[in-house]
């Protein structure tokens, strides 16, 4: 007996010792994740939530290049992609990934109904899926198609056999997040937190994290709090108001890069009354003042950029004029930011046939992006000096984003990260057409034929030269003809104990198998 309960101590204290040692990860995120359905909305939040359990055919490096995922590449042709698996990559729940898998995972997005903005964009181009064997499945394209690796980077592979049939709340319990990524999902609690362990039989190696736990946390000094506090390990989009303070404190430290993400206005121009946008006397107009480009740029003028990104964002941020970034593949150095004019916008506004001003109402989130709501305001006082009088609508970005599916805003601020330029112009102003998936976060009502047509050269161009050019072109015309109203570049940071290492990565993405301890 005595045997027995000394037997049974010794085994109880080996195991407190091992959950003693049992390292684990905790990261404030900066948005809410409203699902971890893989394939319903193309959110970051999300996405960054889901990449920890599932994994794609490419994966995209730091700088947003194209690398082998769970597979690798070569083209047979222009019209075919081969990709052959990497063999013995498990699912969490053990199997094996196939090729059935894939196409599955492809074919999926297409059975989602009532998304914001889903993800048959990245596979429509896709005609025809051919498996080969376990292991190799080609690709067929109707056309040349140069974007299909930035597109299938989008798109997360899951396990057939959990997820057919599945809804998202199967998802949010678990039962259908079965994936071969680094990490399992133990516990959703969306609005809350996000609880994962590792994923002992990940193909890319044993991490050194054996829990993660994921904080929601979109208030800029409660995330900053929590970390000073020890409370998490790490937080993305470090506040601008704590950069300096926490970059002279030894116990943390900060890594930071030029992010892809531009932060713009649409400005309906599709309907004849768009939501929030009156005479100044509160009476509807006439016609939509944004159908005029007058009126548009009229608005870009107003609008001091500069002050924006050394003020509002300290320093974080550069003018924007073009739909990406300038690391961006397609970022044209030729287009640049409208020159702040206030008398040129009031100009403007009378030639256009308001002289007067009118009023509207501009609609953001307030926990998405950097200083987002400061950043609305920010525009409603400028856009008030010319004659433009503008009231903020702010609320939290799961109420953003459904307001936004339902048209309700007239004028809507939106942060867009795209791996490519004609990437981005196809989501957020070619004219929409579900067949082709494009438009799909076209707020605005832009439309152009001949802007379509641009992109559609471009990103049937695989060489990548040629493409360059191509979506360089189109990013200008957009720029011309003011699609959107482009305000800036955001500078991203990461803060963190300062015994870990993360390498800054311009799509924004916070990757827990990302972060290793780093050494004394």
């Amino acid at each position: 007996m005595r045997g027995a309960v000394h037997r049974a101590s010794l085994f109880l204290l080996l195991a407190c010792l091992t959950a003693a040692h049992a390292a684990e990860l905790r990261i404030g995120l900066s948005a809410d994740v409203t699902t971890m359905d893989p394939h319903f909305v193309a959110a970051q939040p999300n996405l960054t939530a889901q990449q920890h359990v599932f994994d794609s055919l490419v994966r995209t490096d730091e700088k947003s290049r194209p690398v082998p995922g769970i597979a690798t590449w070569r083209t047979p042709d222009p019209l075919t992609w081969e990709f052959t698996l990497r063999k013995g990559v498990k699912f969490h729940d053990g199997s094996e990934l196939t090729t059935e898998d894939i196409v599955f995972s492809l074919e999926r997005p297409f059975t989602i109904t009532g998304s914001p903005g889903g993800f048959q964009t990245y596979v429509r181009p896709i005609v025809a899926k051919e498996v080969v064997d376990r292991y190799t499945v080609r690709l067929k394209t109707a056309a040349p198609y140069g974007a299909l690796l930035q597109d299938l980077a989008e798109v997360m592979i899951v396990s057939k056999r959990a997820a057919s049939g599945a809804t998202g709340e199967d998802f949010d319990r678990g039962k259908a997040a079965v994936g071969t990524g680094p990490f399992k999902l133990a516990r959703f609690a969306r609005g809350d937190r996000i609880e994962f362990v590792r994923h002992d039989d990940y193909w890319g190696g044993r991490l050194p994290w054996d829990r993660l736990t994921l904080l929601i946390l979109p208030s800029d000094p409660v995330r900053t709090a929590t970390l000073l506090s020890g409370q998490v390990d790490a937080i993305e989009h470090v506040p601008t108001a704590d950069i300096a303070r926490l970059r002279k404190n030894p116990a943390f430290r900060l890594e930071q890069t030029v992010s892809w993400r531009t932060i713009f206005l649409h400005v309906d121009q599709g309907r004849d009354r768009p939501p929030g946008v009156l005479s100044r006397a509160g009476q509807p107009l006439a016609k939509n003042p944004f159908k005029d480009e007058r009126v548009r740029r009229a608005m870009s003028k107003a609008i001091n950029r500069q002050a924006i990104a050394d003020r509002v964002m300290e320093g974080l941020a550069l003018p924007a004029a073009n739909v990406v970034s300038p690391s961006v593949f397609g970022h044209d150095p030729a287009v640049k930011p409208e020159p702040y004019d206030p008398d040129g916008a009031k100009a403007l506004l009378a030639e256009a046939g308001y002289p007067g001003g009118f009023a509207v109402t501009i609609a953001t989130p307030n926990n998405r992006y950097i200083n987002d709501e400061q950043v609305a305001q920010t525009v409603a006082q400028m856009l008030a000096r010319v004659g433009i009088a503008a009231k903020v609508e702010a609320m939290p970005l799961s109420v953003y984003f459904g307001k936004a599916r339902n048209k309700e805003f007239g004028v809507a601020l939106l942060g867009w990260g795209s791996r490519a330029a004609d990437l981005a112009l196809r989501s957020l102003v070619a004219t929409p057409n579900p067949d082709k998936g494009y438009g799909a976060w076209n707020w605005g009502g832009y439309s152009n034929p001949k802007l379509d047509e641009g992109v559609a050269q471009s990103l049937g161009t695989v060489d990548p030269a040629k493409r360059e050019t191509l979506a360089r072109g189109a990013s200008a015309l957009a720029a011309r003809e003011i699609a959107f109203i482009p305000l800036h570049y955001q500078v991203v940071t990461w803060a963190m104990k300062s015994s870990l290492s993360y390498t800054a990565r311009t799509d924004e993405f916070t990757f827990a198998h990302h972060f290793t301890p780093r050494k004394p």
